[in-house]
């Protein structure tokens, strides 16, 4: 029987632009999105480096971009957030039935602009629709390294085998796997969090 779930957070819930930085930045110089800016930004996600070392490494590597316009960059892959989905976790928090957790590999830049985008009353309603809310850069840890899960698991008491994991990348979702949590790969633009229960009811029908 599943009793914990652990929800992603981009393209799960909040929509997502994955491709905008790759499209703007390379109107700025440098050479593309290479293994060092990727390193960079998972150092990044961690916490391993602030805002302003972050934002300065990339002037360093696109260097025509202003501080300004790179955040602008940065914050435009976030888009809107569905007011269906939030009542849609408010209700299935107000049930009762299932723990949840926001399990989300994100930045400090990221954050506050979700927050304007929302709203800080819808912010504030989504957060509180969890009982655990666990970003990246504030636990240290990413997805899919194995060690985030563990965390969260242990944490919290939870049992993988009553675990139900929710994320867009199937990276996330194997590595969840293998410690024994049920996943759902959710499948951006042809399926949505609203069809959690019916996911639910697929994996395990005593559900």
């Amino acid at each position: 029987m599943i009793k914990n779930i652990i929800l992603d957070f981009g393209d799960v819930f909040i929509n997502l632009d994955k491709e905008v930085i790759f499209r703007e930045m390379s109107k700025w110089g440098g050479n593309g999105i290479t293994q060092e800016l990727i390193a960079l930004n998972e150092s990044y996600e961690v916490g391993g480096i602030d805002s302003e070392e972050f934002i300065g490494q990339l002037q360093i590597a696109y260097p025509k971009a202003s501080a300004i316009q790179i955040k602008a960059i940065w914050n435009a892959m976030l888009l809107d957030f569905p007011d269906e989905r939030l009542e849609f976790i408010e209700a299935l928090a107000q049930e009762n039935r299932y723990r949840l957790f926001l399990l989300s590999n994100t930045n400090a830049l990221h954050i506050p602009y979700v927050e304007q985008i929302m709203g800080t009353q819808k912010y504030l309603r989504f957060k509180n629709s969890f009982e655990q809310f666990y970003l990246s850069h504030e636990i240290h840890l990413r997805k899919p390294n194995a060690e985030i899960f563990k965390f969260v698991l242990e944490e919290n008491g939870l049992s993988a085998n009553e675990t139900f994991f929710v994320d867009d990348t199937l990276e996330n979702t194997e590595a969840a796997e293998r410690l024994g949590i049920r996943t759902w790969n959710l499948q951006v633009g042809k399926e949505d969090i609203l069809q959690l229960k019916s996911k639910l009811r697929d994996v395990l029908p005593s559900t």
